[in-house]
């Protein structure tokens, strides 16, 4: 099975955006620690809130891809 132009592309795109958002939740898991970082149970919590809503957001998109952009987060 041959890969049209568009879905080489995505396939292209999807890895390297996929690698980057997994970098990025690796580094936000880096501050988990304590020795360098302070954090109350609550922040963390809106972190976690933020990734979870986001993904869940990208599932609906791919369902119904008309549906548009995020707001910015903030603690």
């Amino acid at each position: 099975m041959e890969l049209t132009d568009k879905h080489s592309k995505f396939r292209a795109l999807a890895a390297n955006r996929t690698d980057k958002a997994l970098e990025a939740i690796e580094r936000i898991g880096n501050l988990s620690n304590r020795q360098l970082y302070e954090w109350e149970p609550a922040e963390v919590r809106k972190i976690i809130k933020a990734l979870r809503d986001e993904i869940a957001k990208v599932e609906a998109r791919f369902e119904a891809p008309n549906v548009r952009r995020r707001q910015r987060f903030t603690l």
